[in-house]
């Protein structure tokens, strides 16, 4: 037994990304099956699939003592790659493949003004957090109101700006948190503002930004709408990349 449990770690290890894809693969078929079987569906499996992947992250950092989460074991080396820069990136992008560009269009200035008005609104009220909490230095505070904006945002502006790591840390924790409570309200909140065709998704997309959350909280309400809502949240966060660490950065060194 010993000899066969070897092999099969060896197994795991040689074949890092396709073990680390297996892993995904069944926690998200568990989170499907958990979010049918016991909330029908008022829980969608992805919410549960991150919860779950942040837990384990949680545990494999605890476990290691390293620095990667769940992919500092050897095992589970893969997820690092699956879970990087450049993975996400292609993610995001593919997202936005089965939009039609004519309903594109039909959003117009409002799918626009959706854009400027999300992003700003969201790194306020991250700022003023961030205030609220102690943090005086511009670089923080603008680092933690655009993590507010996405997680992606957050240690993009950090990075540029000169950010410590900790604060950085905080940002994508922000955005974590903004992710899954888009996720999780955006079939209750579909129903009430009634999201029900590609122009209002846009606009939901562009106010809510977070590509993650937004996507997934369409697909429990509209698969059709899916594309439409993350073109604009694509949208989103490549403009509060561009104005967090420019705009609103000398915005915020203006106040303080």
């Amino acid at each position: 037994m010993t000899a066969i449990a070897e092999i099969v770690q060896k197994l795991f290890i040689s074949n890092g990304l396709l073990t680390a894809f297996l892993l995904v693969g069944t926690i998200s078929f568990l989170s499907g099956w958990i979010s049918g079987r016991l909330s029908k569906g008022m829980i969608h499996g992805s919410a549960l699939a991150i919860l779950t992947g942040l837990a384990l992250a949680y545990a494999g950092g605890i476990f290691t003592s390293g620095s990667k989460g769940l992919a500092d074991i050897p095992v589970f080396a893969g997820v690092g790659f699956l879970g990087g820069s450049m993975m996400r990136d292609f993610t995001i992008v593919s997202t936005a493949y089965g939009a039609d560009i004519r309903e594109l269009k039909k959003s117009g200035l409002a799918g626009v003004l959706s854009l400027v008005f999300g992003v700003v609104l969201s790194f306020v009220v991250g700022a003023a957090a961030a205030v609220s909490f102690g943090f005086t230095s511009p670089e923080d505070v603008t680092t933690i109101g655009a993590g507010a904006v996405t997680f992606i945002v957050g240690p993009v502006t950090g990075s540029a700006i000169g950010a410590g790591s900790d604060v950085i840390a905080i940002s994508i924790a922000a955005g974590v948190v903004k992710s899954i409570t888009v996720m999780g309200l955006t079939p209750f909140a579909a129903k009430i503002i009634r999201i029900d065709t590609p122009k209002t998704a846009m606009i939901y997309g562009g106010l809510m930004g977070t590509t993650s959350g937004t996507a997934a909280g369409m697909a429990a309400t509209n698969p059709a709408l899916v594309p439409y809502a993350a073109m604009t949240a694509t949208f989103y966060t490549g403009f509060g990349c561009l104005i967090c660490p420019s705009i609103l950065y000398w915005t915020v060194l203006k106040l303080f």
